[in-house]
């Protein structure tokens, strides 16, 4: 039923466009019923709440694949972490993507750390995920609010920044120097060791970006290119291998073996990231600026840099010089 004559002679309309939307009203004429029902019609054709979405029943993996067309594909890491998050999906049965709450990833990170996941990665890998939510929101292709807006990142405990002492240092130089099967590994190490560069900035490095004494490093993780000057005998080692060779190939493992044969202990997952925190931590023990290795290292943020800054001779002298037993007598 729509329009209907009374039998005082009005006009009712009962026009009910969507499930649960029900509208009444009576007229004096049938004119004007007409143009009502055709304007709640046509209301029904541009308000998008009176014309829900269907549910949507994507899997997890399918709103990844969807975030890596429209965004991931773009980003630098776009690949890796697509394949991170798939893996993610997979371990949590591929959920309906707008069903899935916050309570089923806790439950895989109680899991997750029980196997010996550390803290400081699992927050990365979740906050990867809940951004996928963000960002397809923001690009209309979701319509739905971020299922994963209530969770709360780990706390964890704050590591002491791992570093090779100079007698270490001169240990594993001089081993890859002598380690003819990769003659590259070694260059790949003292760049890291000579610039704070990223195994993986150093890795890609290329005779074009080393320019008039220095080295150029761009498509950083901070976005941000930056250069830092090396030595003359560093360059012309450089010259040398790039006069055969248009890159380095991966070495990654390659180094560890060699880590591990000197004898070297170092905390999980520092195995190639230690040499950049040898330069840090060198830099600021021989007196270097804070703010010129906030810029060295490429930091966006001087709070990332300042892990270093208690490594300063000021620093420590200040410790000696300032606490309160320094400014009493003790008889």
């Amino acid at each position: 039923m729509a329009i209907t004559k009374l039998e005082d002679g009005r006009w009712f309309v009962d026009v009910e466009p969507v499930k649960g939307k029900r509208f009444r009203k009576r007229f004096k004429t049938k004119g004007e019923a007409q143009r009502f029902e055709a304007s709640v019609r046509a209301k029904l054709a541009v308000t998008p709440e009176w014309n829900p979405r269907p549910k949507d029943t994507r899997r997890l993996s399918q709103l990844i694949e969807r975030w890596y067309e429209l965004h991931g594909h773009a980003i630098t890491s776009g690949r890796r972490r697509r394949n991170m998050l798939l893996f993610i999906a997979a371990k949590l049965g591929n959920p309906i993507a707008q069903t899935f709450t916050v309570s089923d990833l806790v439950a895989l990170r109680k899991v997750e750390l029980e196997e010996g996941a550390l803290p400081r990665s699992i927050n990365v890998r979740y906050s990867y995920l809940k951004s996928i939510y963000t960002e397809l929101r923001r690009l209309g292709d979701i319509d739905y609010s971020n299922p994963l807006d209530t969770l709360k990142p780990l706390k964890p405990q704050q590591d002491v920044v791992s570093f090779l002492s100079k007698a270490q240092v001169a240990t594993l130089v001089s081993a890859l120097r002598d380690y003819s099967t990769f003659p590259h590994l070694a260059l790949i190490s003292e760049i890291c060791l000579a610039t704070g560069a990223r195994w993986s900035e150093a890795q890609r490095l290329t005779w074009p970006m080393v320019r008039a004494g220095c080295v150029v490093f761009a498509n950083t993780k901070s976005k941000r290119v930056r250069s830092v000057p090396i030595s003359q005998e560093l360059q012309d080692r450089l010259e040398a291998y790039f006069a055969s060779k248009t890159r380095f190939p991966f070495c990654r493992e390659a180094f560890a073996r060699m880590v591990k044969r000197c004898n070297i202990e170092l905390p999980r997952g520092q195995c190639t990231h230690v040499l950049r925190h040898t330069f840090a931590s060198h830099f600021m023990m021989n007196g270097g600026n804070i703010l010129a290795l906030k810029e060295i290292l490429g930091h966006t943020s001087l709070n990332m840099t300042m892990r270093y800054a208690h490594l300063s001779p000021e620093y420590l002298q200040d410790a000696v010089r300032l606490n309160p037993i320094a400014a009493v007598d003790v008889v």
